[in-house]
C-alpha cells in the first residue's frame, strides 16, 4: 500500500473553541514521509509543529502539542479526520493557536476531504503492526486503553459517568470506512455544572450551543444558569428538567460515546503511522489517550524497523522456484528460501535455518552456530531481488556486492530458528548500484543488521 496526500488544498474557518477567536485554517497536500504538520503562518518565521505525540503537552478538553515556544489547541478532530482517511502526509496552515470547533465534530473536514480528493504517492506506507496486547490504565479515573492484535484498525469505546441523563454508552467502528458517516457527524460535549469550572480555567471561550451537546443533569438555579449563558454570550433559556438543551436532535443515541471513538481515532494519528490492530477503550480521554499513543511512539522509536509478521499459511509473492529463477545461487549457498512481502522500497525474505545446513560440521559441531558472514551474505540474495525488480527482464541481470558497513551481529542464530530478512533501499537506484540496509530477525529480536552497497549488472550471452 502507498502513502497518500490530499489531491488539492482546502480551507476552513471557524470559531476556536477555546480562544473565541476566528480563525482560518488550510489544509494542504504535503510530500512522502511528510506526516501530519501544523504551521503557525500567524507567528514570525511561520513554525512548524510535528503533530507526534511526543509533542503533546495538555489534554484539557482538547489535544494541545507544542515544538520549542510554540503551540496548538484543538487537534484531535482534524487528526481524526486525516488518519480515518488513511491520509499519511498533510500540512496544516493555521493563523491561530487553535483549529477552528466548527460544529464541534469531524464533519466538515471528511466532506472536504471527499470533496478535494486523495493522491496516491510513490513510498509505501509504514504500519505499526499490534502483535501482543497492549494496555495504559489510570487508575485514579478507572480509564484503560488496551489494544489487540487485528489485521485491521478497529475501535470499541465504552464510557461511564455519575449522571441521570449520561450513563453507560457503547460505540463501536470495524473499519475505517465507516468513520465519515457513522462516526465523523458526532459532537463534542459538556455538561453544564462544568462550564463555570472550565470558564474560569480560560477555556471554552467559544463553546455554544451550536458546536456542543450541553447536559444539564444536576440541579441549579435559574440565575446561576442566566448568568452562565451571559458569560458565554448565548440566549437565557428557561431549563425545568434534566436532559440535552440544544435545540437540533442527537445525530444517534449514542452520540457521546461515538464522540469519544472520534477523540480516540484523533489521538491515536498522533503515533505517526497507521495501526493495525483492535482498540478497546473504556472511559477513555484525551489523557489517557495522549499517553497510550506516547507508549506507542516510544516503541516505534527504538525499533528503526518493526519486526516483518510472518504467516506460514499465507501465499508467498515468491517462492523457491522463482527465486532460484531470478538468483544464480545453488546449494549450499542460496540462502533464501521465499519472499512473503514486497513494495517498491523493501522487500522482506525468510530463511529456514535446519540442522542439516553443511556448515554445521564445522561451526560448530558441539554448538551448532549459523555464521554471521552467511546472515549478510542471505541479507544480500534478499536485496539483490528487490534490486532486479527495478529492471524488465530480471533473469538476465546478477547483482553482486561492492561494499559492506555498519555490520551489527546481536543475537546467535541456532537450528530451529526462522530469520525473516527484512531489506530496504537506503538511497534511489543510481547508474546500476544502490544503497541498502539490512536487518534479520528472529521473532520479534533483531539478531543482525548491515548496510550494502549491490551493482546490478547485465549477464553475458
Amino acid at each position: 500500500m502507498k502513502q497518500l496526500t490530499l489531491k488539492d488544498s482546502f480551507v476552513i474557518k471557524g470559531k476556536g473553541l477555546h480562544t473565541g477567536l476566528e480563525i482560518e485554517a488550510e489544509f494542504c497536500p504535503a510530500p512522502e514521509n511528510h506526516g501530519y504538520k501544523i504551521q503557525r503562518v500567524d507567528l514570525p518565521d511561520q513554525p512548524i509543529i510535528d503533530a507526534v505525540a511526543e509533542n503533546v503537552v495538555g489534554s484539557n478538553r482538547g489535544t494541545v502539542v507544542k515544538q520549542g515556544d510554540v503551540q496548538v489547541s484543538t487537534i484531535e478532530h482534524a487528526m481524526a479526520a486525516l488518519y480515518a482517511s488513511s491520509i499519511d502526509n498533510c500540512l496544516i496552515k493555521v493563523n491561530a493557536p487553535e483549529i477552528p470547533i466548527l460544529d464541534g465534530s469531524a464533519r466538515i473536514y471528511c466532506e472536504n476531504i471527499e470533496r478535494v480528493g486523495i493522491v496516491e504517492q510513490e513510498a509505501d506506507k509504514e504500519f505499526y503492526v499490534v502483535k501482543h496486547k497492549i494496555e495504559v490504565t489510570d487508575p485514579e479515573t478507572g480509564s484503560k486503553i488496551m489494544v489487540l492484535p487485528d489485521d485491521e484498525f478497529s475501535v470499541e469505546v465504552k464510557i461511564n459517568f455519575d449522571s441521570p441523563v449520561l450513563h453507560n454508552q457503547y460505540a463501536s467502528m470495524e473499519h475505517v470506512d465507516e468513520f465519515a458517516k457513522e462516526i465523523a457527524p458526532s459532537r463534542t460535549f459538556v455538561f453544564v455544572r462544568e462550564i463555570e469550572p472550565l470558564l474560569a480555567a480560560n477555556l471554552i471561550k467559544g463553546g455554544d450551543l451550536e458546536n456542543a451537546i450541553v447536559i444539564y443533569d444536576s440541579p441549579m438555579s435559574q440565575e446561576n444558569l442566566d448568568r452562565i449563558a451571559d458569560t458565554m454570550g448565548v440566549a437565557r433559556r428557561q431549563v425545568n428538567e434534566f436532559g440535552y438543551i440544544n435545540d437540533f436532535e442527537l445525530f444517534a443515541s449514542n452520540e457521546p460515546a461515538r464522540h469519544k471513538l472520534l477523540d480516540v481515532v484523533g489521538d491515536v494519528a498522533l503515533i505517526g503511522r497507521p495501526l493495525k490492530g483492535k482498540i478497546i477503550a473504556t472511559r477513555p480521554g484525551h489523557l489517557i489517550n495522549s499517553t497510550f499513543a506516547k507508549q506507542i511512539r516510544r516503541e516505534i522509536k527504538r525499533m528503526d524497523v518493526q519486526a516483518p509478521s510472518y504467516n506460514p499459511n499465507q501465499e508467498p509473492v515468491m517462492d523457491n522456484i522463482r527465486i532460484r529463477e531470478l538468483l544464480p545461487h545453488r546449494y549450499p549457498f542460496l540462502l533464501v528460501d521465499k519472499i512473503i512481502d514486497m513494495g517498491t522500497n523493501y522487500i522482506v525474505g525468510v530463511k529456514n535455518v535446519t540442522t542439516n545446513e553443511p556448515f554445521f560440521q564445522g561451526h560448530f559441531p558441539q554448538e551448532p552456530v549459523l555464521p554471521g558472514v552467511l546472515m549478510v551474505e542471505a541479507m544480500a540474495q534478499t536485496g539483490g531481488m528487490l534490486v532486479l525488480s527495478s529492471v524488465p527482464d530480471p533473469e538476465h541481470y546478477s547483482t553482486y556486492f561492492m561494499k559492506i558497513d555498519n555490520v551489527k551481529f546481536r543475537q546467535k542464530v541456532i537450528p530451529g530458528d526462522t530469520l525473516i530478512f527484512h531489506v530496504s533501499f537506503m538511497t534511489e537506484l543510481r547508474r546500476g548500484c544502490a544503497m541498502m540496509k539490512g536487518r534479520a530477525f528472529v521473532g520479534e529480536k533483531l539478531v543482525c543488521e548491515c548496510e550494502f552497497m549491490a551493482q546490478i549488472v547485465k549477464n553475458k550471452g
